[in-house]
Order: structure tokens, then C-alpha cells, then sequence
């Protein structure tokens, strides 16, 4: 049976990266409030927070990857590796430039202000950020600036896709004939199998000796399972045999992907702390649940998606647009409005509340404001020109 083409519209894989970049938000907000490390800090952390942020740890952003690797699919097919490459350089490194040196600047601000108890105000402090002069320091490291914190995504991002314009340029001839053999790998429980395996191959290989650092020189775990993800999304991404068989596997899936969190949450919850040192043995099994959960989470998510998350409309349009600038602002509001709502002495659960709300707000109230106004509009990663609720939704469109 030869492979069926699809369409150049996958509302689907349009919803499901709007639903990630959702739960990446509430993620960030999270990290204020969870025991973990991070730029600053609730001071009262929960822990029972814990096993809720743990449920999207392993899979949220590989599945954001595979996503993109698929828009960047429907790209390519319409242009040369060269327009491509042009392409995505002018979508991701303005952004990039911009944020690391406007957007994330008081992320690097506050954080300092609450880890080493820096006094000066912000204007003594940019000048020093923008040019790496700065000796911030304390028992774990120096902030080494000018950073891109959150942004590491879009940066990884540029790389692997002008990667994969070279890869065009030497083999684009090629790319029908993997996708058949994927096709024919993936054939039935296989959907569920051979992409797991690859992940706890890197899980038990890779993760014990590179730790993820977004630092992208030395993050070789992190690159072997990212750009991984960006490339299997590009190959799958026209197959309507492998979306039937997300489909079609897709309750399977969700009860192993349920199963693995269950063990992985209850791993990590045991053995937190830097004091926890669990068995070898354990250890290994850990990993293996950690892949388990990765892959059959995204597996359900692309199967659920594809059976349910096939229309488009108004909301769709607005919010396929709408992610990018999301995503560029929403970290530096949850740091500043973290910093000054814990000192507001309000109930911690009403904190949070205002915290969500004011992040989501400064989200809609930023692309509305960019959207209408040109000049600004590449530096958040839209298309120029001011074209404020027309635009297509496609995911061939969207990174």
C-alpha cells in the first residue's frame, strides 16, 4: 500500500503546539513556586507542586521540537534549501538577538538581585549584562552575560534548521524514500516500540554523561534528543499512514505513557533532594520509565490530537500567530511579577492566581500591541508588515 500524501494543513499539529507553549507558561510559573532552582524563588516553596511539574517534564518540549520539525516540513516542500535556511534565519535570529538583550535582561536583573543580594539598580546593571563586564558569582557559578535563558529554544532551533538545509541541499531526493521506511518500522505497535527504544537508549547512554545545559556547545544529550525529535517530526509529517497509526494507538499509548509517569513521579519523588542516592539498579529503571513516559505521552498527544484536533477557525488563527510572542515575553513577566508579588504579602494560593492571570494578560496584551505596529513585528517573529487577525494557520507556517 503506498504512502498517502496529506494535505498542506494539519490543524492538528497546529493545536497541539498551541496546548505546549500553554503548558510551558504554566510550567514557568511553576518553577517559582517549586523547591527547584531557578532564577527566582516563592518564599515559601511547595513540594507537592513536585509530581505535577514532573507529569510534562520528560516530553513537553521534545514534542515541541517534533512539532516544529513538521511545520518546517511543510516549508521546505515549497521552497529550495537555500530559501529555507534564508527563511528561518530571518524568522529566529532577530527574535533571538532581540530578546537576549532587551526580554531577558531583568530575568538576569532579579535573579541576581535575589541569589546574591546585588544592590544596584537596573540601569547600573545593563550595561555590564550587554557587555559580559559583570563578576556575578556565588557557590554554584557565575551568570555569564548576555544570556538567552528560555530562549535557548528558538537558538537550538536556528541551528538544527539550517542544519537540515544542508541536509536538503545534499539529499532532498531521499526524503520519500525514509519516509517509507519509517512507514514500514513504525508499522502497528511499532509506533510505540522503536521510538521509545531510541530514547531510553539515549536515556540510559547520553543523560548519564552530558547534563542538560542550553549552553549548545556542550549539550550533547540534549542535541541528540532535540534535533532527533526535529527531524523524525520532518519526516512523519506528511504520512497519513503514521498519523492513522498515532491514531489507532493512541489509547495503548496514553495507558503506558500513565503508567511510566506513574513510575518516574514516584522515582523522583522518593529519591528528590541532592542527598537521595538510589540503587544502580533503580537507577536504570528509572531511565527507562523516564523514556516510557517521553515517547507514549507524545505518541497520545499526536494520536488524541489527530483524531480530535482536526478544525481550524478564528481562535486557531489568532493563537497559531499569537505563540511565538508568547513564548518571547512570558518568562521575563512571570520572574518580575514573581519578585514583587511575593513581597506583597498576599495568601500564597491568591498569589498564584494574580500570577497566571498577569502573565497571561502581559502575553495577549504584548502580541496585540506588536501585531500593529511593523517594525516590531520580525523581532517577535512575525511575518512583517501589520496584519493584524489574517494569516494562516497552517502548521507549514509556524515553527
Amino acid at each position: 500500500m503506498p504512502a498517502a500524501a496529506s494535505t498542506d494543513r494539519r490543524y492538528d499539529l497546529d493545536w497541539i503546539r498551541v496546548i505546549a507553549f500553554g503548558l510551558l507558561i504554566l510550567y514557568h510559573v511553576g518553577m517559582f513556586y517549586v523547591p527547584w532552582d531557578w532564577h527566582v524563588k516563592s518564599p515559601q516553596p511547595v513540594e507537592w507542586l513536585e509530581p505535577v511539574m514532573v507529569f510534562t517534564n520528560p516530553w513537553r518540549l521534545t514534542l515541541l521540537f517534533l512539532v516544529s520539525g513538521a511545520a518546517t516540513r511543510f516549508m521546505a516542500d515549497k521552497m529550495s534549501a537555500g530559501a529555507l535556511t534564508r527563511s528561518r534565519v530571518a524568522r529566529l535570529l532577530p527574535p533571538l538577538v532581540f530578546a537576549m538583550f532587551v526580554i531577558v535582561p531583568p530575568q538576569s536583573y532579579y535573579e541576581i538581585v535575589e541569589q546574591i543580594g546585588y544592590a544596584g539598580t537596573f540601569a547600573d546593571f545593563y550595561p555590564r549584562y550587554a557587555t559580559s563586564s559583570g563578576h556575578w558569582c556565588d557557590a554554584d557559578g557565575c551568570l555569564i552575560t548576555p544570556t538567552w535563558n528560555h530562549m535557548w529554544f528558538v537558538a537550538y532551533l536556528l541551528v538544527y534548521s539550517l542544519a537540515l538545509g544542508g541536509l536538503l541541499a545534499l539529499a532532498r531526493g531521499r526524503i520519500a524514500a525514509v519516509q517509507k521506511g519509517l512507514e514500514q518500522a513504525l508499522a502497528g505497535p511499532g509506533v510505540l516500540i522503536w521510538p521509545a527504544a531510541f530514547l531510553i537508549l539515549l536515556r540510559l547512554t547520553l543523560a548519564p554523561l552530558f547534563e542538560i545545559t542550553h549552553a549548545l556547545v556542550d549539550d550533547w544529550y540534549n542535541h541528540a534528543l532535540s534535533f532527533s525529535a526535529f527531524l523524525f517530526g520532518f519526516l512523519i509529517a506528511k504520512s497519513e499512514r503514521l498519523k492513522a497509526g498515532f491514531v489507532a494507538w493512541r489509547w495503548p499509548a496514553l495507558a503506558v505513557a500513565l503508567a511510566a509517569y506513574g513510575c518516574w513521579a514516584g522515582y523522583a519523588w522518593v529519591y528528590r533532594g541532592e542527598g537521595a542516592v538510589p540503587p544502580e539498579a533503580l537507577r536504570w529503571a528509572g531511565r527507562v520509565a523516564y523514556g516510557l513516559d517521553q515517547w507514549a505521552f507524545i505518541a497520545a498527544a499526536l494520536g488524541f490530537g489527530a483524531r480530535h484536533l482536526n478544525r481550524g477557525g478564528p481562535a486557531l488563527r489568532y493563537l497559531t500567530v499569537g505563540v511565538f510572542p508568547f513564548y518571547i515575553v512570558h518568562q521575563t513577566v512571570i520572574v518580575v511579577a514573581g519578585h514583587h508579588l511575593a513581597r506583597a504579602g498576599l495568601p500564597q494560593a491568591l498569589e498564584a492566581a494574580v500570577l497566571i492571570a498577569v502573565t497571561f494578560a502581559a502575553c495577549f496584551a504584548s502580541y496585540e500591541i506588536v501585531r500593529r505596529l511593523g517594525p516590531l513585528r520580525p523581532l517577535f517573529g512575525l511575518k512583517g508588515g501589520v496584519a493584524a487577525n489574517a494569516g494562516a494557520s497552517t502548521a507549514a507556517a509556524r515553527a
